[in-house]
């Protein structure tokens, strides 16, 4: 695939990625694992893809979230976030919060069925992404705006309610090979002329140990490859150490476990987007692609369910959104044959259509001290698939 030529100012920022990466190749001793890779690529202060200034989202971007699509995404998902904060306390957190579209969604339709949460937080990792959301919220809610604030860590403590969409796919991932001699972690060296060349070795420590309890066989022939996502697991637990009561909403692209390593797919689920073309090479211009891995579900479930959490639901974001009541919220909206109704009953479409965002994305909620059942998960849970 020919992807688009990068500004010659973006080329000279991921120049600069590059010889940083290859001086911590060299000072690791010619090896690092892809997970460091793939943090340094997307994180580095100044030069990462969610720390640069690259446009990322929406059209003119790299891909497009649900909340870029349409607003129905955020006004439906406030039926859930409504309840959680009922069951626990008036507060909600959102981590990685984009361009700050569904907090703003959020904050529209909380005030509307007149549940405003006592306090609104983004953590956000990204000092330009931050930038970006304040803006938004100045734009679409200006009088709602002094209640977000945002967060330089986790908090102490934490009741209400914690959103997460796509977040949990760019979280740094290791990558595995399962060969018929063993089980190797693939990292990253430098081959000829300081280029990024893939190396495996070994896997080791808790690598191994995450590796060897997936209980894959070992193929006869050639080699199995897929992820560990590690930082996914540790970040649940985290979580899960400071909520005294409330639910983890967490929607991103995934499977359980026993559909994500399926023989078929042997060479894993990494992928690369560069202004809305995917591909699978995370070295071309670090910095300017995103690079992203499917979620095992099961694997996050497992994390909430070992920190003391309940899983409380997981399905398709189709019926997330269905129970919550989208077709309410489209009802809404201006005549079924006005442009702005077409226009928005063809968003939803994208959203829940089983071959499109509908089946692909699911939904997770971790909670402790909530006992009633979720209304987003009343009907199409597939808690019975972790």
């Amino acid at each position: 695939m020919k992807l688009p030529q990068p500004s010659p100012e973006a080329l000279a920022q991921s120049g600069q990625l590059v010889d940083r990466l290859r001086s911590l190749i060299e000072a690791q001793g010619g090896w690092i694992s892809f997970a460091t890779y793939m943090a340094e690529a997307l994180y580095t202060p100044g030069l990462g893809y969610y720390s640069g200034g690259a446009h990322k989202f929406g059209p003119g971007g790299d891909f497009i979230t649900a909340p870029e699509l349409t607003p129905l995404f955020g006004q439906a998902l406030a039926s859930q976030v409504q309840q959680i904060m009922g069951l626990s306390a008036p507060h909600v957190i959102e981590a990685g919060a984009g361009t700050g579209l569904l907090a703003a969604d959020l904050l529209l339709e909380l005030e509307l069925r007149g549940a405003l949460p006592d306090s609104y937080a983004i953590l956000e990792v990204s000092g330009e992404l931050r930038e970006r959301q304040f803006d938004t919220l100045a734009a679409k809610v200006p009088h709602l705006a002094s209640r977000v604030q945002w967060l330089d860590g986790l908090p102490e403590r934490f009741s209400g309610a914690l959103v997460a969409n796509e977040v949990l796919d760019v979280m740094p991932v290791h990558l595995i090979a399962w060969r018929p001699e063993g089980i190797f972690e693939r990292g990253v060296a430098l081959g000829d002329e300081g280029r990024f060349v893939w190396a495996d070795q070994p896997a080791a420590g808790k690598v191994a140990e995450a590796a060897v309890a997936l209980d894959l066989p070992l193929p006869e022939e050639g080699e199995y490859v897929s992820e560990l996502n590690l930082a996914g697991r540790a970040w649940v637990a985290e979580w899960a150490a400071r909520l005294d009561q409330g639910a983890m909403l967490l929607v991103d692209y995934g499977y359980p476990r026993a559909e994500y390593y399926l023989p078929s797919r042997s060479t894993g689920t990494l992928l690369c987007y560069f202004r809305h073309h995917a591909h699978g090479d995370p070295f071309v211009w670090p910095g300017l692609n995103d690079i992203t891995a499917f979620v095992d579900f099961t694997a996050i479930a497992e994390a909430g369910f070992e920190a003391g959490l309940d899983v409380l639901g997981y399905t398709d974001q189709a019926n997330l959104l269905f129970n919550c009541g989208v077709l309410d919220c489209l009802a809404r909206r201006a005549p079924e044959e006005s442009t702005d109704y077409i226009r928005a009953a063809k968003a939803l479409q994208r959203l829940t259509g089983p071959h499109e965002m509908g089946e692909l994305f699911k939904v997770i909620a971790l909670a402790r001290g909530i006992s009633q059942p979720l209304i987003g998960f009343l009907r199409g849970d597939r808690l019975h698939a972790l």
